[in-house]
């Protein structure tokens, strides 16, 4: 395994495994004692970086969530396992009431929430100070000074280390790093949005981003990437939800765009060159970019897990991460 740290603040900022395993279906989808297996063979490669949710998996039962948690939990005591751990969860999304969702009926990120909210994924985990913790979701409800006060106020009582986003305007993050700088406050320093070699239209409307999706990673966000180096990408779904190996999980509609076939067969020619598979051709290219992106890819076997830390040790060479870029080839001198 290979390391990187996150976060800038010398007093909250990790140093974690490359590749982060997402655990939303464990505890529900995913048994525990299949997810018990995935965990420890990860802890057993070095693997120190493990993501989830307090409304994670809410859809598999049409409740609030919280089985993953509950899961990691139990793990933890099981296995002994201390600070060397490092565990990610998120608040924001939880439905507030069976039966609902995020879309409709989110907790938000008020100052109560993230406090009630941080105490119970606290309980459920079983620790005493949560790693990591995400705004998952924007609430334009609530002004924004009393969400970066809010989660500020658990760091300042050693409840919560470093603070991190999703699925937000990047305007609205800088607005908010903005505020908790200008009051001496932490604000947020990992970034977590969906991020793969293919590229969605960020146009698509959906239920929850009628102006088109502010989850995924692009332009915008790396360059905000580029000009702010003391934050992190940590990328959600690099692998399409397996749309890049199986016939039966299909690329979603937002990806059915010109630019993306040729990705696809450059995807198909490097991973003949290496001998490696699709999915960890993509892992590999996040792993070796030029910009600090650590993948999250969750899995419901051990072999997967083992065929993504694999990619860990895949090297690309300058020509082949190119040709996956999608770089146009010079136009020679006639």
């Amino acid at each position: 395994m290979k390391y990187r740290m996150i976060g800038a603040d010398p007093a909250h900022r990790r140093e974690v495994s490359v590749l982060a395993l997402g655990a939303m279906l464990f505890g529900s989808r995913t048994d525990e004692q299949t997810s018990f297996a995935i965990l420890d063979r990860y802890a057993e490669a070095g693997g120190t970086f493990i993501d989830t949710s307090d409304n994670y998996a809410f859809w598999a039962d049409g409740g609030q969530g919280g089985q993953s948690e509950e899961l990691l939990g139990r793990w933890r005591r099981s296995r002994g396992i201390g600070d060397e751990i490092v565990i990610a969860t998120k608040l924001g999304a939880r439905p507030l009431a069976p039966g609902t969702s995020f879309t409709d009926n989110p907790e938000g990120l008020s100052a109560r929430v993230i406090r009630e909210s941080a105490e119970r994924s606290r309980e459920r985990l079983g620790v005493e100070k949560l790693d990591l913790l995400y705004a998952h979701i924007e609430d334009r409800t609530v002004p924004l000074a009393e969400t970066v006060e809010g989660f500020a106020a658990l760091v300042a009582e050693g409840t919560v280390g470093l603070l991190g986003v999703s699925n937000h305007a990047i305007w609205r993050v800088e607005r908010a790093r903005a505020l908790a700088a200008a009051a001496g406050l932490p604000g947020y320093e990992v970034l977590q949005y969906q991020h793969s070699l293919l590229r969605p239209r960020n146009d698509v409307p959906t239920d929850m981003f009628p102006d088109g999706s502010l989850g995924h990673a692009g332009a915008e966000l790396t360059t905000y990437l580029r000009e702010e180096p003391g934050l992190t990408l940590v990328a959600y779904s690099p692998l399409l939800a397996g749309a890049y190996t199986r016939d039966d999980k299909p690329l979603r509609p937002e990806f059915d765009h010109p630019g993306n076939p040729v990705r696809l067969a450059a995807l198909r020619d490097v991973a003949r060159e290496t001998g490696a598979t699709p999915n960890q051709v993509v892992l590999a290219w996040q792993l070796t970019s030029d910009l600090p992106i650590i993948p999250l890819a969750g899995a419901s076997s051990v072999s997967q897990l083992n065929e993504n830390l694999a990619a860990v040790d895949l090297e690309l060479t300058s020509d082949q991460r190119a040709r996956l870029d999608g770089a146009p080839v010079p136009v020679r001198g006639r």
